[in-house]
């Protein structure tokens, strides 16, 4: 059981003011402090978190929401944390009952890892699918891409929103207009003046992650990061829904390499919205 004082601190709601916390907390549990991400996770989303006494934050997590703003579609919810020190004792079960009772209605979603799932299973959350994250350096080689890419223009903006709500199916505007700021590249795939595609790449520590990745099918999916993969030096990161098997093996192929699986979990609603065969890799796995 909790300590008492535990119990009673309140839950409160996170800002970017809270950046250098919440990466410390990152770091308290071995994690990267991630701060490039937690800036546009605490910027697009609504982050909640519990202060220590002692300095500092007990837990944290954050909620990106999706669609109209007084009733959303659906709320991703990432980066739970629970301080080393105060761990196994219901800190992340009682700040993940409150996010859940906070979003009332909206469904749900989330990336567990293993050792995170059963915390989610008992809150009542289903297991829907599963991703894999791939890490390396990026070898070119075979065949040409099938497909045209380029780098995004401003009036390029327009499509990939439409694309974007099509195939996530919920309104993301507000997370997708921030990308040109957040990620390093951001291009596009298109066939006939139409865009069929789109993909960035934005950065944390040392890799690149690829991610959103949009595409109407597998070769554009592999067009948009060999095009990425081509203009940095860094490893690549991802995470791609292991339905899409041949661009897995694709990538394996290229010098990226499996390190982890997450479990894709729902609350709320049965599966996803949206069109998951052309849905290939998350912006990240704590924003869907």
């Amino acid at each position: 059981m909790p300590t008492p004082s535990l119990t009673a601190l309140p839950i409160r709601r996170l800002t970017r003011r809270d950046l250098t916390a919440c990466a410390d907390l990152s770091e308290d549990r071995g994690w990267p402090r991630e701060e490039h991400k937690w800036g546009f996770l605490l910027t697009a989303g609504k982050g909640y978190g519990i202060d220590d006494p002692d300095g500092g934050l007990v837990s944290a997590c954050v909620v990106t929401e999706y669609g109209p703003q007084d009733q959303p579609d659906l709320g991703a919810i990432g980066m739970v944390l629970v301080a080393g020190r105060h761990a196994r004792q219901g800190i992340g079960r009682r700040l993940m009952r409150h996010v859940v009772s906070a979003m009332g209605t909206t469904p749900l979603t989330l990336h567990a890892t293993p050792y995170g799932r059963p915390l989610y299973e008992r809150l009542g959350f289903k297991v829907t699918g599963r991703a894999e994250m791939l890490c390396g350096h990026f070898t070119p080689g075979g065949p040409p891409p099938e497909v045209a890419t380029r780098a995004v223009t401003a009036e390029d903006l327009t499509g990939i929103l439409r694309l974007d709500g099509e195939v996530f199916g919920a309104d993301r505007t507000h997370v997708i207009t921030r990308l040109p700021a957040f990620a390093d590249q951001l291009r596009v795939a298109e066939e006939n003046g139409r865009i069929i595609g789109y993909a960035a790449a934005w950065p944390n520590m040392d890799t690149h992650v690829v991610g959103p990745l949009i595409a109407r099918d597998t070769a554009t999916a592999k067009a948009l990061i060999g095009s990425l993969a081509a203009h940095t030096d860094r490893p690549l990161r991802t995470d791609i829904d292991v339905r899409h098997e041949e661009l897995l093996t694709w990538a394996k192929e290229h010098g990226l390499a499996s390190t982890a699986f997450n479990a894709v979990m729902t609350y709320g609603i049965a599966e996803l919205p949206g069109d998951w065969s052309r849905r290939f890799a998350p912006l990240t796995v704590a924003a869907g």
